[in-house]
């Protein structure tokens, strides 16, 4: 193996989204061929044309690409294959490794049923696998099983479970090619691998148990055998498989409902499950040199929604912000849906500096923006409204000239110039601010409030200040 190129494949079933355990066993598949400097290849399984559906292949398109995840080779859809799964079923049945099963529906049911009243492992007996297909009646349906072995073991060098062995008498005649012609999933997998030339499987270890019956097939055929490595689930923070119960699954959850950005989802994910001593914080670039399935660890990992956000936020003070603003417009434009999201975006990359400093994800950012975009006169809520009881309009009536009178028109100038004002007149910043805040974004949480002055401009501030000032008059 060592002199072959690194050759890697995610395979996804279309049948719904691409769920976190999914995305992570992309990306570990994309970084371990990008660290070696081989292929990474997408294979979309879509044999199952019942629940594969047009939407979920887009969906999982459209989620890798959102990973920053780019495949060396057009995706391989399985269901094109048939043909050439069903030409590997003969050529093993031509070779004795495979046979012809005629047993009955009612038969094997019946086979199951004596099983389980026995307690007995759930697996086919073997009935067809020495008899001679003449036995059966004339033009009867039939299945091909793999003649798997009786004895002895198997064993697999798992480069992240360690060495694994099964004893072949645990193992079935498990069918390869189905009565109609169309191939199992057993069959279509290996040959896919083989034919796509993949080196290395990186799987879930869910697929532990498949790997040897895979393994029976390959030996077969006498082809390369692939170097496995099965990483452990992802769990919920209760230490239960990861559901629907914990929340979101699906990428695009995080995507567009939750407001995650791409590189703070990739950092979290990789860390699931993997690690560099203490760093928690990695980007694409170092994960592609530092990646190695021996820092794959062997026990499930917990996914912590609230870790995730907390990188986000940290990711989201990084971030470029014009690319951030880009990302938050559409957002304030589905909020606000007279807002042109084009035409807003130079706006919030002005107001992303100040906006990022406390902000968790996308969707808090688009929220707090909204009063950049709001038309005047401003509606008011609750809170806000009850920042101007009291004293509050007063307070406005008496600094708004102090405001007019500032230049130049910066948060700088105008935090300097109210200041003065109010040890001036005995009080303290927070007197001036807190009424500012109501009538400037009729909320009662903003940015500093000397940022949300300059961001918004001197005609529209004074003017929003005057809308407040002269209905309570």
């Amino acid at each position: 193996m060592a002199d072959r190129q690194v050759v890697t494949r995610f395979a996804p079933s279309p049948t719904g989204f691409l769920h976190i355990g999914g995305a992570r066993t992309a990306m570990f598949n994309w970084l371990f061929a990008r660290h070696h400097g081989g292929k990474a290849l997408l294979r979309i399984e879509d044999t199952d044309k019942a629940r594969s559906t047009p939407e979920a292949i887009e969906a999982i398109f459209a989620g890798l690409d959102w990973l920053g995840l780019d495949w060396d080779d057009t995706p391989v859809f399985q269901s094109e294959r048939a043909g050439r799964h069903a030409e590997v079923a003969h050529q093993l049945l031509a070779a004795g490794n495979a046979y012809k099963c005629f047993a009955t529906a009612e038969e094997l049911e019946a086979m199951r049923a004596e099983q389980r009243e026995k307690k007995l492992p759930m697996r086919y007996d073997g009935r067809w696998r020495n008899r001679d297909a003449s036995e059966a009646p004339e033009g009867a349906p039939y299945v091909i099983r793999l003649k798997a072995p009786q004895t002895g073991k198997l064993t697999i060098a798992d480069e992240v479970q360690g060495s694994v062995t099964v004893d072949a008498r645990e193992l079935d005649d498990y069918v390869l090619l189905r009565s109609d012609g169309t191939p199992t999933y057993m069959l279509a997998v290996v040959v896919d691998d083989h034919d796509m030339g993949v080196t290395h499987i990186i799987r879930g270890d869910d697929h532990l148990n498949n790997a040897f019956r895979q393994l029976v097939l390959i030996q077969a055929m006498g082809w390369p055998e692939p170097i496995y490595a099965h990483i452990p689930l992802i769990h919920g923070n209760d230490g239960a498989k990861l559901s629907k119960r914990h929340g979101a699954l699906g990428v695009e959850n995080y995507r567009d409902d939750m407001g995650i950005v791409s590189d703070a989802m990739f950092n979290y994910l990789l860390r699931l499950g993997w690690g560099y001593g203490d760093r928690e914080k990695i980007s694409r670039a170092e994960a592609v040199e530092l990646f190695s399935l021996a820092n794959v660890g062997k026990s499930p990992s917990r996914f912590d929604a609230k870790k995730l956000v907390n990188l986000n936020g940290q990711y989201l003070r990084e971030m470029d912000d014009a690319a951030l603003a880009a990302l938050v417009a559409p957002r304030v434009a589905a909020l606000m849906p007279d807002v042109d999201a084009a035409a807003s975006t130079d706006l919030l990359a002005r107001a992303m500096p100040v906006m990022k400093l406390r902000a968790r994800d996308l969707n808090e950012l688009a929220d707090g923006a909204q009063f950049l975009f709001k038309t005047r006169p401003l509606g008011m809520d609750e809170k806000a409204k009850s920042l101007l009881e009291g004293d509050g309009i007063a307070i406005l009536q008496t600094v708004s000239p102090v405001l007019a009178e500032t230049a130049p028109w910066t948060a700088a100038a105008l935090e300097d110039k109210v200041t003065q004002f109010a040890e001036a007149q005995g009080h303290g910043l927070g007197t001036y601010a807190q009424p500012l805040r109501a009538a400037l974004t009729g909320q009662a949480r903003s940015p500093g409030i000397f940022d949300v002055l300059e961001l918004l401009g001197r005609e529209e501030s004074l003017a929003r200040i005057n809308d407040v000032t002269r209905v309570a008059a």
